[in-house]
């Protein structure tokens, strides 16, 4: 039986990886390539789809690609870059300035369109955007509207498609019967691949990599490296396992206790735990002939990322030498996703993709090590949700398959260290200002020097937070989440908004204090973040977290409270409150944080999704 497929083309999206488990959940097997291969190697799969990217393709750097993939008579699917592609190769136009979106956008949809079949006319959608149709190519029609602006194009007889938001993520409410009208009602396919299949792929590929060779397994604690481990047991032989947690210091209150007692069921036989918190705050490291470090006086979070990640190599290396393993035979395995690869810019994967963070699994180290073949990578090709499922598949405990991410680097980037020596641009402020006035808002608000990553645009940005205050927990949530999306959209200083719960108003100034990590700050932002996710840590919720934040009124620090809700950690929103999580309970955690904790000045709630700001805020 010959197996459904599509070939996927990347033109550096961070949303390629989510295209492709869309298209899997589908039951459609599909590979990805770069935008550049050449038409003929295209001929036996049954579709195509283009994805987003960072690029123009009125610039001069524009992507390359074979313009025979339009002559192959396969259906097509164009997202965002994709369409721009489209539309420039059959004569239309593509121009910067038309309209900028980023975030959640209502659009109209026809419904007589094949894509949009079965849909109502106004469909909720994720953009991300600063390029937009400017003229529409012969032998198109336009079948979706934003506004005026063109949001979807077709050429029926073609099969042509093109979509300028992203039918792949979550925040597109019906993104899922758009792909499944693509590849069922486009393409004619029925949908027979299945995910056992590919579990079986795994374990026969760990036996081929590793053979009789052993193993260091990196444990978290979490699904990712759970499944890791899980897998090698069923591939190799338990005596040449050696699993090991590190404990940095930097986890959650009691964490490491909690993992190293649930580990034990997994049938490991060389369990290690490594307590190396003192190196991870005194380390010293060398970066590209930069010396970074100790962890104490760093504020930029991408040079964290780096050194956390670098000492974690050489913990490793360290507890490999104490039990005698030869380097130069020993395998490591980690539970690295793809998602983790897509926003480092790993070249492996993509080679257009922007670097949005580096990820403690992906460093320069573990790069050259892959290089040589001595990286086990188990669940390189999945994303969490797919994990997820693996792992109960395998019999993993449910405690430990839907536990809660928790990056690498750990509280450290949770932690937002400042230097003292920021400002704002007025003309920033002055935009604030003025979309608040825009929307006509009861709500005011500042902008602060203190900086957050996000992406936009399939970029990496690196900009300001932006508070919003007014009327305490009795807030009108669809109003303060439309602020949430429409700031970072205009604004172009400003990814992340976050709103004061428990002021109604500020009259004096917000003052950002110097502040590096310590470990007086860690243990009293363990004690914050154990409040927050025993209170909030309940379905819907995928992801709960408490950020320590050097602003206040009267005392330095505040804590900003982040809740998301996914499926594919790609995209997602914040937890509705009055919906996803009731006022009565956010007024009950506000009074425990007061109560508890006299050290906390202000206790923001994170209003912004991704886009445009990431999960986490370092």
């Amino acid at each position: 039986m010959k197996i459904d497929s599509v070939a996927i083309l990347d033109c550096g999206a961070q949303y390629t990886k989510v295209i492709d488990r869309r298209v899997r959940e589908l039951a459609v097997r599909s590979e990805v390539f770069p935008l550049q291969i050449e038409a003929g190697k295209l001929k036996e799969f049954d579709g195509i789809i283009l994805s987003g990217g960072p690029k123009s393709v009125w610039d001069s750097d524009q992507l390359e690609y074979d313009a025979e993939i339009f002559s192959l008579g396969l259906p097509v699917l164009g997202i965002c870059y994709g369409m721009h592609v489209i539309n420039k190769h059959f004569g239309g136009i593509v121009s910067p300035g038309v309209k900028n979106e980023y975030g959640e956008t209502d659009i109209d949809v026809d419904s007589g369109c094949p894509l949009f079949d079965g849909l109502e006319k106004s469909q909720r959608v994720l953009m991300s955007h600063g390029d937009s149709i400017e003229k529409l190519a012969d032998g198109f029609d336009i079948c979706a509207t934003s506004e005026n602006v063109c949001a979807a194009m077709y050429n029926k007889k073609k099969k042509v498609y093109g979509v300028q938001f992203h039918p792949e993520v979550d925040l597109t409410v019906n993104g899922v019967v758009m792909l499944r009208n693509f590849l069922y009602k486009v393409c004619g396919l029925a949908g027979n691949y299945i995910l056992e299949d590919r579990i079986e792929t795994s374990i026969r590929e760990i036996k081929e990599q590793v053979g009789d060779g052993k193993v260091l397994v990196l444990i978290s604690g979490g699904v990712d490296s759970a499944v890791s481990a899980a897998l090698l047991t069923k591939a190799l032989d338990p005596d040449n396992i050696y699993a090991i947690h590190v404990d940095h210091g930097l986890m959650r209150k009691d964490e490491s206790d909690i993992i190293c007692e649930q580990l034990k069921h997994l049938g490991l036989k060389h369990l290690i735990r490594e307590d190396a918190e003192q190196k991870f705050f005194n380390s010293v490291v060398t970066i590209d002939g930069r010396e970074i470090g100790p962890l104490t006086t760093i504020t930029d979070p991408e040079e964290k990322r780096n050194l956390i990640g670098e000492v974690f190599v050489r913990v490793i290396q360290d507890v490999s030498t104490r039990l005698r393993l030869d380097p130069e035979k020993t395998y490591w395995a980690q539970g690295t996703l793809r998602p983790d690869l897509i926003e480092s810019g790993n070249p492996d994967v993509s080679a257009t993709a922007h670097k949005i963070k580096t990820h403690h699994n992906d460093v320069e180290m573990i790069r050259l090590a892959r290089a040589k073949g001595m990286v086990v990578e188990t669940n390189w090709d999945w994303h969490k949700d797919e994990v997820r499922r693996v792992a109960r598949k395998l019999g993993i405990a449910e405690n430990i398959a839907s536990r809660q991410p928790f990056p690498g680097p750990g509280l450290a980037i949770r932690s937002i260290c400042y230097d003292g020596r920021g400002s704002v641009d007025l003309d920033v402020i002055e935009e604030f200002n003025k979309v608040l006035g825009e929307m006509k808002s009861d709500y005011v608000g500042n902008v602060l020097p203190i900086k957050s990553v996000g992406v936009q645009g399939d970029l990496r940005s690196y900009r300001h937070l932006s508070l919003l205050w007014g009327k305490g927990v009795d807030l009108d949530w669809d109003h303060v989440y439309k602020l949430g999306n429409t700031i970072p959209n205009k604004v172009k200083g400003i990814n992340r908004v976050a709103y004061v719960l428990n002021k109604t108003a500020i009259d004096r100034q917000i003052n950002c204090s110097e502040f590096y990590l310590d470990h007086e700050s860690v243990a009293l932002l363990q004690e914050l973040d154990h409040v927050v996710t025993e209170k909030l840590n309940k379905p819907p919720m995928s992801q709960v977290l408490a950020v320590l934040v050097p602003i206040g009124i009267e005392n330095k620090f505040s804590i900003a409270i982040r809740t998301f809700i996914t499926n594919d950690y790609m995209t997602g929103r914040p937890a509705t409150i009055g919906q996803d999580v009731s006022k009565e309970c956010i007024a009950e955690l506000v009074g425990e944080l007061e109560n508890k904790f006299d050290q906390i000045d202000l206790i923001l709630y994170d209003v912004t999704s991704k886009p445009p700001a990431t999960v986490e805020w370092q």
